[in-house]
């Protein structure tokens, strides 16, 4: 298989800003596309640094390899990854940038979170059961948490980490998208465009946080030991953690706080979602130590590492006398499909191919992100009263963040 594959990559060599690097390019493919009947069909991958993208589409428009997509004709199509933008005015200026050389159907921003079978299945899970969508709503979910959490540090990546923060990394991006995801409205068809229709309308109705709010309403923290990483600055206030309450102004969810929480060296690797459904009004059992063993019905949706679906209920256990326990239902990919699921990229290179933009942000998708991320970015830069909290590494981040839920009564799930 590799040999076969081999035989089909080729490398051409030379300076993004240079153009003579693009003719060389130009010649290879026009090479390809007599030897291979690749038929001027082109996706162009950037996986270099925002800055770059003006020189490179300048260089390939000038070399003639963008052209607008015919519905049968050849294409040519660009794959961006993040970060797209630092902010809210990066972010439009990149925008308006590449519109000026492609149209939207031909930029397909990625973000890999969105190629993983778990995420696509919030979807599935929501309009492909009549059991589910019926309660997917204010009046039976009491709060949801996202998570995302890694063990790992820097691992070498200092230097963009220190420039970022888990903020822009994690949050605006990954993690904006699945809530949007969990949170939208039902599209009227399954296509792109639909989709990303009701994923923008729901960005919209997040009630924006305001500088004076980010304090209430945000934590950040730092674990020890970050600003000893290589290529960290000593007086870094990068935020390697942080966890953010959002309100959604609609009616389906109005009073359904959002919890999102992302970090580095916390105790496990976790990414899922979490919908917390209300408590019985009235506990029926006349016995104290029985009602305080009730707990609320949890939906989580785990998306990595181990990828399913897991219900929380409460049962009575065996026995002459009543009590009663938590128990789960699990669903594990791995055990109940033989066949592994692609990769996130390689999904996400497939619906390049078929032109598919269902995975990928839109425009209005990123900028609507952003909108809601930069007042935060801006109140942390230019209001030094509010804490950066540090944190042991192997822990579930800063204790801070237990308070913002305590707040509304709720508390974090254990990560993992």
């Amino acid at each position: 298989m590799w040999d076969k594959l081999a035989r089909k990559i080729h490398y051409v060599k030379g300076d993004h800003d240079s153009p003579e690097t693009f003719a060389g390019l130009t010649a290879k493919l026009d090479e390809l596309d007599r030897e291979r009947a690749t038929q001027k069909n082109r996706i162009f991958f950037f996986s270099t640094l925002p800055s770059a993208f003006p020189t490179i589409l300048s260089g390939l428009k000038a070399a003639a390899l963008l052209h607008a997509d015919a519905p049968k004709g050849p294409f040519s199509r660009v794959m961006i990854e993040k970060p797209f933008g630092r902010d809210l005015e990066s972010a439009r200026a990149l925008n308006q940038m590449a519109a000026t050389y492609l149209t939207e159907d031909q930029i397909f921003r990625i973000d890999h979170y969105l190629g993983k079978e778990t995420v696509q299945n919030i979807l599935v899970l929501r309009f492909g059961n009549s059991l589910f969508e019926p309660l997917w709503n204010r009046n039976y979910v009491d709060h949801v948490q996202i998570t995302a959490s890694e063990e790992l540090g820097m691992e070498g990546r200092g230097r963009f980490y220190d420039e970022t923060g888990a903020l822009r990394d994690v949050v605006q991006n990954h993690l904006l998208e699945i809530l949007a995801l969990a949170a939208m409205e039902p599209p009227v068809s399954f296509k792109a465009d639909e989709i990303r229709n009701e994923k923008g309308q729901l960005l919209r109705s997040i009630r924006p946080i305001t500088a004076y709010e980010v304090a209430d309403h945000v934590v950040r923290g730092q674990y020890r030991g970050f600003r000893e990483e290589a290529h960290v600055s000593p007086s870094s206030t990068t935020p390697t953690y942080v966890a953010c309450r959002f309100m959604i102004d609609n009616w389906r969810w109005h009073g359904v706080p959002f919890y999102v929480r992302a970090g580095k060296r916390l105790s496990k690797r976790c990414t899922e979602v979490a919908i917390h459904f209300r408590a019985v009004p009235l506990c029926l059992f006349g016995r104290d130590e029985v009602c305080q063993r009730l707990e609320q019905n949890v939906l989580v949706l785990r998306i990595q590492p181990d990828e399913g679906i897991e219900f929380s209920f409460m049962c009575k256990q065996p026995g002459d006398d009543l009590f009663v326990s938590n128990v789960k239902m699990d669903f594990s990919y791995s055990r109940a499909f033989s066949h592994p699921g692609a990769e996130a990229y390689e999904r996400l290179f497939l619906d390049t191919m078929r032109g598919d933009q269902t995975l990928f942000a839109r425009r209005d998708g990123v900028e609507e992100a952003w909108q809601l991320c930069t007042p935060i970015l801006e109140a942390w830069q230019s209001d030094a009263s509010i804490p950066l909290y540090d944190y042991e590494p192997g822990s579930s981040g800063p204790t801070a963040a237990d308070d913002l839920l305590k707040t509304t009564r709720h508390r974090w799930r254990p990560i993992g």
